[in-house]
């Protein structure tokens, strides 16, 4: 199977090429045209790995041995035989814990695969990786490269848009081939910044020129996608085995990679009912959803308890107009967001959306509520979900970060004070809560104080290139 430009289906390109090249011609997004029908239930008694395999191989994509070689990355997870945890928490009600990772956060449920087949595909090559980053993507991408012999990567952050944690995660990989860079501005400048790069010519040839290849690891890369849609099939296949249900999945958003996902599982055949968005007050994609508007036009981004959703540019909604309206339509749409920095649907377009999501958003007092009130650990992205419960109905919430990312908001959610000192306040919710911190998110709290540089967004290009050639 080739996967296709969003805004001009007729420029197909292979898998490889794909990963490798995620920046398609006229700033489209590759996606597949269409998607294969797998049969899970045929598989449902694999392990993970071997049930991604199988999924994986319905695309005819090949290199299945290098995906054999990729999918041995989930070893390095928590329980090496099974990446994820479904957790029963109420009746009808499950947990899709998604951080089981060595970042704490569900990107790592795609960069640590996807960080061997890029590194396996481009050994005779130079890559320089680029991504933005919330808060999560960043640390997972990182990670995964960190011992990569030809792969540079740059990681671009709001300063002062990601947990302490989180920062800190980047902080301790900033080294040899790895290079962090704080940015004034929030997410969608980051992002912005991003895509700038990718589609800049003279950035493109001054890279090719110092010998590099010029790559990108958000979920703008189809890579990225592919390994989020097995996990939400693999989940539903569970409970549906058990349940005789299709489950509504309910996904904290912000970028809508990992709702994307849910989607193309759905559309390849996996036991999945509605599939419902839970946005912070950066509300956009709920009000996408329930008006059919996509609306920048005066919008301001807010900072919230849940950062990695603090996003009004979510890149996934392009993939999804694709596969519901086609490459024209998209690429009306898609220039009409950029151009007037708003679109509307047609009624019978914002129906076929609405056949498959449903959307709402919380504030940070209902986060803090939800935590307080269920007791539970979850960090404050995952606490969003909460708004969608439909205690009729099979669900599955899809956990996305690990709570000890966001200690001050757990205290405050908790214990209804304020955060003191983070690393002796995560320290006493793991004794209070029976669990043991992790000494490697512990040892953050004593890494060497420094005082970091923040660019001006303009500022950046030049820096990557001083840094690349070092």
């Amino acid at each position: 199977m080739h996967l296709v430009e969003s805004t001009n289906a007729n420029n197909k390109i292979d898998f490889k090429q794909a990963l490798i090249n995620p920046n398609a011609p006229q700033g489209g997004l590759y996606s597949p045209l269409t998607l294969p029908l797998f049969d899970g239930e045929k598989y449902s008694a694999l392990s993970y790995k071997d049930f991604a395999l199988k999924l994986i191989e319905s695309f005819g994509f090949g290199y299945e041995d290098l995906f054999k070689k990729a999918l041995k990355s989930y070893e390095n997870f928590d329980d090496k035989h099974c990446p994820i945890r479904l957790r029963k928490i109420k009746d009808k009600l499950y947990i899709n814990e998604l951080y089981h990772g060595p970042t704490r956060a569900f990107k790592d449920m795609a960069l640590q695969p996807f960080g061997v087949l890029l590194s396996e595909f481009s050994k005779d090559k130079n890559i320089l990786i680029i991504c933005a980053t919330s808060g999560d993507t960043g640390p997972a991408t990182l990670k995964s490269f960190e011992k990569a012999s030809n792969v540079k990567v740059v990681c671009i952050y709001p300063k002062g848009g990601t947990s302490r944690v989180q920062e800190l995660q980047m902080r301790a990989l900033d080294k040899d081939n790895l290079k962090v860079f704080a940015i004034k501005g929030d997410f969608d400048t980051a992002q912005g910044t991003l895509k700038q790069l990718l589609h800049s010519k003279d950035f493109q040839n001054k890279i090719k020129a110092l010998d590099y290849e010029l790559c990108a690891a958000n979920s703008v890369n189809f890579g990225r996608i592919l390994f989020q849609i097995i996990y939400h099939y693999y989940a539903s296949l569970k409970l549906y085995a058990e349940l005789k249900e299709s489950a509504e999945i309910i996904i904290p958003s912000g970028n809508f990679g990992n709702a994307l996902g849910a989607f193309y599982a759905k559309q390849m055949g996996a036991k999945i009912a509605k599939i419902k968005i839970a946005s912070n007050a950066n509300n956009i994609l709920s009000e996408f959803f329930n008006t059919g508007i996509y609306d920048l036009q005066g919008k301001i981004l807010k900072k919230t308890l849940s950062p990695a959703m603090d996003i009004l540019v979510s890149s996934n909604v392009e993939r999804l107009l694709f596969a519901k309206f086609g490459d024209k339509r998209t690429h009306e749409l898609m220039s009409l967001l950029k151009n007037k920095r708003v679109f509307k649907l047609e009624k019978e377009e914002l129906q076929s959306l609405q056949e498959d999501f449903e959307a709402d958003f919380c504030t940070d007092e209902e986060v803090i509520e939800f935590i307080r009130a269920n007791k539970l650990l979850i960090d404050p992205h995952t606490a969003t979900c909460f708004k969608l419960v439909d205690t009729t109905k099979t669900q599955i919430i899809t956990a996305t970060a690990e709570w000890s990312k966001f200690t001050p908001s757990m205290i405050k959610a908790l214990y209804d004070r304020e955060c003191v000192d983070e690393k002796s306040d995560l320290e006493l919710i793991a004794r209070d809560f029976d669990l043991e911190a992790k000494e490697d998110i512990l040892n953050l709290f004593d890494m060497k104080k420094e005082n970091e540089q923040v660019f001006d967004p303009a500022k950046i290009q030049e820096a990557i290139l001083e840094w690349v050639q070092k």
